[in-house]
Parts: C-alpha cells; sequence; structure tokens
C-alpha cells in the first residue's frame, strides 16, 4: 500500500480544521482497506469527535475494520479529555494496522497511545511524511516544546519603508485585499496583540469582521495604564487581556488587567501566561517597538510584512528591519508585496 499517498489525504483532512480546533490539534485519518478508502474524518471543532472517530463513524461496514490501515496524522490520545482515547476505540474497533505522522508532544500522550497499540497486538508505523505533519501543526508543537505561543509578526510597510506618518499619524498603505487577507489570518489565530502606541493612535478593533471565523484574544500591552478607556480594545466585545505594571480591580470578564513585575522580562511574562492559558499561537501587529523587541530577543517563528508597491510617506515611524530569518516567498496581493519569513531556528538572543 502506498502509506505516503494515503497519509497525505489525512493530512489534506486534516487542514480542514484549521481556526476551529485549537487548543487541540488539527488531525485527520483515513481508513483503507484493500487499496479502498472506506472511511475519512477529520477533527472539526474543540470539544467535538476527534477525527479517529469521526472516520471510524464513517465506515459503513465495520467488520472490514480488523483487515482495514488506518492512517492518522497524530498518534492517538491516550486519555480522558473532553472525549474518551482514540488508541481505545481503534482497539476496540478491531483495527490492528495504524500508521502514524507524528507523534504527541502532549505530555498526557507522549508515546502512551502508541504503546496501547502495541499491547494490544497492533502493527504501528510512525514517521510517514513526518515533516508535513510538523508543518501542519507547528502551533501546537512549539506550544509543548518552546512552552509559549507560536508567534507570527505582521506589518505594513511603504514603498519607501515607514509603517506610518509623522508624529504616529495613522496612514493607510495596503490595499483592501490585504486587509481581508489579515482579516483571515486572525481567524486562524487564537490570539493577537498590540503595544500601547498602536493601540493610542490606529484605536484597532482586531476582530474578524471581514472575514467568517472566531475573533482571536486580544492582547494589549499597557505597562502605566495611560490608554482611554474609550478605545475600541476596551468595549468588551470580545475577550481582551492587558499587561501592566499597575494594579487594576477586575470589572468584566471580557476585559481581564494582568498585573506583571518591573524586575523581570515583560515579554517572558506574557508568553508564560498566555501559555498558561493554553493559547497555542499569537498574531502581532505592532507596533514597531513591540516587533522590534520580539525580533531582538529572537521570540518569534514567522513575520509576514506587505510591502506597498506605490505609497511612498516620505517621513515618520522606520519599519522593523529583518536581520535575519529566511525569506519564503514574495506573493503579489493586489496593489501590494506580501514578504514571508521564517525565523532561523538559532537559539534565542539575549536582549
Amino acid at each position: 500500500m502506498n502509506d505516503e499517498l494515503y497519509m497525505r489525504r489525512a493530512l489534506e483532512l486534516a487542514k480542514m480544521g484549521s481556526g476551529y480546533t485549537s487548543p487541540n490539534p488539527m488531525v485527520g485519518c483515513v481508513v483503507v482497506h484493500e487499496g479502498r478508502i472506506i472511511g475519512e474524518g477529520w477533527h472539526r471543532a474543540f470539544g467535538g469527535p476527534h477525527a479517529e472517530v469521526n472516520a471510524i463513524a464513517s465506515v459503513q461496514d465495520k467488520s472490514l475494520l480488523p483487515k482495514s490501515r488506518v492512517y492518522v496524522t497524530l498518534e492517538p490520545c491516550s486519555h480522558f479529555g473532553k472525549t474518551p482515547p482514540c488508541a481505545d476505540l481503534l482497539i476496540s474497533s478491531g483495527v490492528r494496522d495504524v500508521v502514524i505522522c507524528n507523534t504527541d508532544p502532549n505530555p498526557l500522550v507522549a508515546g502512551r497511545g502508541i504503546k496501547k497499540l502495541f499491547e494490544a497486538g497492533a502493527q504501528v508505523k510512525v514517521g510517514v511524511l513526518e515533516n508535513e505533519g510538523l508543518e501542519l501543526n507547528k502551533r501546537f508543537f512549539t506550544f509543548y516544546t518552546q512552552k509559549r505561543p507560536y508567534i507570527v509578526l505582521k506589518w505594513a510597510e511603504s514603498a519607501d519603508g515607514f509603517i506610518s506618518g509623522p508624529n504616529y499619524e495613522q496612514i493607510q498603505i495596503s490595499g483592501p485585499l490585504s486587509r481581508r487577507l489579515v482579516h483571515k489570518w486572525r481567524s486562524e489565530e487564537q490570539a493577537i496583540m498590540v503595544g500601547s502606541h498602536t493601540a493610542a493612535y490606529d484605536n484597532p478593533r482586531l476582530d474578524t469582521r471581514f472575514w467568517p471565523g472566531h475573533s482571536p484574544l486580544r492582547v494589549v500591552i499597557d505597562r502605566k495604564l495611560r490608554l482611554p478607556d474609550h478605545l475600541h480594545l476596551f468595549d468588551k466585545s470580545q475577550p481582551t487581556v492587558v499587561y501592566t505594571y499597575k494594579q487594576k480591580e477586575q470589572l468584566h470578564d471580557h476585559l481581564q488587567y494582568v498585573q506583571v513585575s518591573e524586575d523581570e522580562s515583560l515579554l517572558d511574562q506574557i508568553m508564560a501566561d498566555l501559555h498558561a492559558r493554553k493559547v497555542l499561537s499569537l498574531l502581532v501587529e505592532g507596533g514597531t517597538y513591540l516587533i522590534k523587541s520580539l525580533l531582538k530577543e529572537n521570540l518569534w517563528d514567522e513575520a509576514r510584512c506587505f510591502r506597498s508597491m506605490s505609497r511612498v510617506i516620505g517621513e515618520g515611524t522606520q519599519a522593523p528591519p529583518m536581520a535575519h530569518g529566511q525569506l519564503l516567498e514574495v506573493q503579489h496581493v493586489g496593489a501590494d508585496q506580501l514578504f514571508h519569513y521564517k525565523n532561523d531556528p538559532s537559539p534565542r538572543h539575549n536582549p
């Protein structure tokens, strides 16, 4: 049997859960009997049935399962969470041949699902299209291996390298297609962060009003609590967390203030708190100081930069420099160019 062919199909299915499964990973599953797919499924949403459950349920003739090979993109879970263990389901269904793309880094699983299958007499093959699986669930793997969210930096710059005009004047740089794409990105990440200058001068909403999907958790840095209450970020329309050095009374579940220490790294404290909240991914939309700080500490995974091919500002706030990182691709989005960078996996720099 062509293991890569069927695993690729399972990865395709897994992607269909993008934006809906966090903090769970995206998982796809395919059931194959004598070279024919007889069942398939994916994890559709957090809290719902896992991929294996949906795939097994889709098999019309369950008597074929003991003679079938099951392809799953992530090691079947072995613990009770919001759903029963998938490893137990495969065993009770009579499955004796399982091909797995990636092992699960979650300490609650971490090889226990594979061990259960082995002990039940199943044949297990691990590592088929492993790199593709790691890329698919890079947020999930970063969360467990780095103990922080997967961090995506985003900004738009003019043709002459500025992100705003003099005195932080807000200037529309990117075109309508680029702005719509950004809202799509927001729907795919769990949280979105801005610094105090961006909050004050741009007054962003940080929602997904131009794209269907969930609006992310808003994360705001306001060290001295100087931001005015009338900003969109404080309208309580979606969950918002504000990190500050000062103590603030909690008045609403959708607007939480988290006091952090001035004696420790602000970014490290924020990442630790987001990790504790099980936030797998973070989109950072500015401003320049915040993005430069993350670049300086090598605390990022991807960077996406829109560059206008026609807008010239002349003076103002300069765009963050990309001192290191691998340029993956350059795309045209309407009248803009989109530069996509991936971080060099070298050790984190000290600030």
